[in-house]
């Protein structure tokens, strides 16, 4: 059985800061829509303090986490270790989406280095921190970064990249429209 915390414990942001990858939860508060998990890779997380979290978001094929988010605020982060002794540390919070072109993204900005094809900023607000055991979780070992995102969204121009996101990243696979989706509906009127 697992043990719970009400704040990221120092032991936790050490664990954490060492894993190469990292995995976000969302759902829609319906339950008929689909439950969402995402790995991350990169260097786009940051501990912001023992309660708050976020990472820069690169554009992708979807936009399931910043859809759900708005719609209800939930967010799970998980990380496992696939090296070393075993742990699983889940981050229970409360979420919002920090777009490019507000004072809070000029604020929290400051906290990343910008990457190609960065579309927003996701953070959470962690009320629970959960660890349990991953004795079943199985040995890999990290190679290395794939380039493939970044270097795509580098060969994009910026337009292309909106228009990309206007087509891919406005609306979820539930029919939710995502923050991004609002900020172009917006523009357009």
């Amino acid at each position: 059985m697992g043990k719970a915390f009400s704040s990221i414990l120092p032991n936790h942001e050490d664990f954490i800061r060492k894993q190469r990858i990292f995995f976000v939860g969302s759902a829609p508060l319906t339950g008929e829509g689909h439950v969402n998990i995402s790995p991350k890779g990169h260097d786009v997380l940051r501990i912001l303090s023992s309660t708050e979290i976020a990472y820069l978001d690169l554009t992708g094929s979807g936009n399931e986490t910043s859809a759900h988010i708005k719609d209800n605020g939930r967010i799970t982060f998980m990380f496992v270790a696939f090296e070393g002794p075993p742990m699983i540390i889940r981050l229970y919070g409360r979420g919002k989406v920090v777009l490019p072109g507000t004072a809070e993204w000029d604020d929290m900005v400051t906290h990343f280095d910008i990457l190609p094809g960065a579309r927003q900023i996701v953070y959470a607000k962690i009320e629970t921190v959960k660890t349990t055991c991953g004795f079943s979780v199985p040995f890999y070992s990290y190679n290395g970064e794939r380039d493939t995102l970044l270097q795509w969204a580098d060969n994009k121009s910026e337009q292309e990249l909106e228009d990309y996101r206007k087509k891919k990243n406005s609306v979820s696979m539930d029919g939710l429209v995502s923050p991004l989706g609002d900020r172009m509906v917006n523009l357009n009127k």
